[in-house]
């Protein structure tokens, strides 16, 4: 039940009426994921043309923003800038190497403004499965020292980005100790 952390039935009547109230939490009041959400815009659109390839493009990375602008806070994951027009929804996993539902997962982004969105999407730059700032050989002391004004960067990931962010580094030569 929400906001129980657990709850003993002790006849089949309680537990069916606690998978009840289960089942009506997850179907009826938890907005749906970004993937059950792709799945249901795109389930009727055919995709034989490239037209309507394209339209189920549009409609994943459409989903991919909202999602990301709602996880994140519609602030860059790095400086916290909030305007709409400077940020970019970041794919940590290219698009075309994720699957459909790596396409959607909010794990497998990061918003980020243009020059963070830039550096990162170029390999420039990845960060630890903790969130540390790391910085390519290939940036840079003048690039790095305007990104970071000579601070420590640290972005708040969860361990849902970990995969994501190990493949990036890989992608990009990062250092195996940089994990």
């Amino acid at each position: 039940m929400p906001g129980r952390s657990g709850r003993t039935v002790s006849t089949l009547a309680e537990l069916g009426d606690a998978l009840a109230s289960l089942f009506r939490l997850v179907t009826k009041e938890l907005p749906p994921s970004a993937y059950q959400e792709f799945l249901g815009a795109t389930y009727a659109m055919p995709a034989t043309t490239e037209a309507e390839k394209k339209a189920i493009v549009r409609t994943a990375q459409g989903i991919f923003r909202r999602h990301l602008d709602r996880y994140w806070n519609q602030a860059c994951a790095v400086t916290g800038v909030q305007d709409r027009e400077l940020l970019r929804a970041s794919h940590i996993k290219p698009w075309a190497a994720s699957s459909d539902y790596e396409r959607v997962d909010v794990h497998n982004g990061l918003l980020l403004s243009a020059l963070w969105d830039a550096a990162f999407d170029q390999g420039l730059i990845s960060f630890s499965d903790e969130g540390n700032l790391l910085v390519s050989p290939k940036l840079s002391e003048r690039a790095t020292a305007v990104l970071t004004d000579g601070r420590p960067v640290t972005v708040a990931v969860s361990i849902g980005h970990a995969p994501y962010l190990r493949e990036h580094r890989l992608r990009h030569g990062f250092s195996a100790l940089d994990s």
